[in-house]
């Protein structure tokens, strides 16, 4: 089984498998609150066959990562290989991308070889302020080599977190890494990596459409935000200059599509932008269309 695509009404380039249903979450528990609080989430994070039947009910595909932050937490990771293994079992609904923290250096190479090669893996997924990084750091260069030669895409968090939000210190996370202008040398010195730019980039917005107006190879995904929060600059350009390059992303289970989708019906979003923010776009960043 694979996916139908042109059955699927969107793919949302943008969910977190939490837990790995035996009690083991992919975040520390005092982070987790703060995450939870900050979202408003009510219920326990769903497991992977959960998501899968729920995006499969929608006519929906989904891309499901985990975050790598051994290093700078302490706190062990949900395996890549379990992640996607899950997804594997439900390939007419589920894309799974891995996670591999930059701390691990060259043994991290060797895990995103194996994981595309023997997993299936079709991208993967940093967090530059809770792992830690600036991702224009060139010691992270190596891992950015190996991705590109897979030829699969890199999906970053930009701007803001609700992880730590509150919390003393704001849990140790420094909002600092996150800023999308970092990227700005990685997608010069990789032009052949595809990079997402997730979240409406809050407070570096207008860096984030500089780079993804500036560089080809540059994605922004509308993930963790309602759309009725969007910035006015971000709905401009997303329905103009950037029309082939902004991507549905939920940030499931913190925002239900169900809700997302609900808001982005009001924005003012013309007609023939709709199906490419909400498909056609994804299909061609993650290069789901082989024929």
């Amino acid at each position: 089984m694979s996916l139908d695509l042109d059955q699927l009404v969107a793919i949302d380039v943008h969910t977190h498998a939490e837990t790995d249903g035996c009690g083991h979450f992919s975040l520390p528990d005092q982070l987790r609150a703060g995450a939870d609080a900050y979202f408003g989430a009510e219920s326990g994070p769903p497991t992977i066959d959960e998501m899968a039947a729920y995006y499969r009910e929608r006519h929906m595909a989904a891309v499901v990562f985990t975050v790598d932050a051994e290093a700078a937490l302490g706190h062990r990771r949900i395996s890549n290989e379990d992640i996607a293994t899950a997804a594997a079992a439900h390939s007419d609904v589920l894309i799974p991308f891995a996670s591999i923290d930059p701390a691990r250096g060259r043994a991290g190479l060797a895990e995103a070889r194996r994981l595309v090669v023997e997993y299936g893996v079709r991208g993967f997924k940093f967090h530059p302020s809770v792992q830690a990084f600036r991702p224009d750091d060139r010691a992270v260069y190596p891992l950015y080599e190996t991705i590109s030669e897979l030829g699969v895409p890199a999906l970053f968090h930009s701007g803001q977190t609700g992880i730590g939000s509150g919390l003393p210190g704001g849990g140790g996370i420094r909002l600092k890494y996150s800023n999308p202008m970092l990227l700005d040398d990685v997608a010069v010195d990789f032009p052949d990596l595809t990079i997402i730019i997730a979240h409406p980039s809050f407070p570096w917005q207008d860096e984030a459409l500089a780079v993804a107006t500036h560089k080809p190879n540059v994605y922004i995904d509308l993930s963790g935000w309602s759309p009725k929060y969007f910035p006015p600059q971000l709905v401009k350009y997303a329905n103009s200059l950037l029309k082939r390059k902004v991507l549905f992303g939920s940030d499931f289970p913190l925002i239900s599509p169900d809700r997302w989708m609900k808001d982005f019906e009001q924005l003012d979003i013309k007609d023939e932008v709709r199906p490419l923010i909400l498909r056609e776009n994804a299909i061609t960043a993650l290069g789901l269309r082989t024929t």
